[in-house]
């Protein structure tokens, strides 16, 4: 049984785009966190304004209720900046495993930039890494850097997540 995979970071860092590339290989659903804000939170992000824990939280519930019902195989690109937002998504489905794109500002930046129309400014990228809290150690998932092509995001996010399965079969 595979667990539901959330892609997480910062705007810009490539997370629909990985989990999409990332579903497709795994042959599991994919949904993008993007697509379950209220209007209300997309008309905040487009004037520039940084969503606070109460604009969140609903969104976070129903993005826990869908990683719920793919409990057995899922992607879903989701910010996840803080620990508790994943600890609110892992009260819907506690088998969540996170992989989380890091990036240089500069390089998120860059990315960002070249994204015309998305609702979330580039104006905004500083708060999210302000708010960023990186995965803990008693958290499952994977860190990697997004400064690579897609496949070798993939391929190194596969090869890790085979290589700590095994490990915990040792054990």
């Amino acid at each position: 049984m595979a667990a539901p995979i959330v892609v997480m970071g910062v705007s810009g860092s490539g997370k629909s785009t990985v989990g999409a590339a990332l579903a497709q290989r795994i042959r599991v659903p994919f949904a993008d966190a993007d697509d379950f804000h209220p209007p209300a939170n997309v008309a905040k992000m487009s004037a520039g304004h940084a969503l606070d824990d109460d604009d969140r939280g609903p969104w976070l519930e129903s993005i826990g209720e869908w990683l719920a019902r793919h409990r057995d195989g899922g992607v879903m690109s989701c910010s996840a900046l803080k620990r508790q937002y994943r600890d609110q998504l892992r009260r819907h489905c506690a088998k969540i495993e996170f992989l989380h794109l890091e990036g240089s500002v500069e390089t998120i930046g860059r990315r960002q930039a070249s994204r015309p129309g998305h609702f979330m400014p580039a104006t905004l990228l500083a708060s999210q890494f302000e708010t960023l809290e990186p995965l803990e150690p008693d958290e499952h998932g994977v860190a990697i850097d997004v400064d690579q092509s897609i496949d070798a995001i993939i391929e190194s996010y596969i090869s890790t997540t085979e290589t700590q399965a095994a490990e915990q079969e040792d054990r």
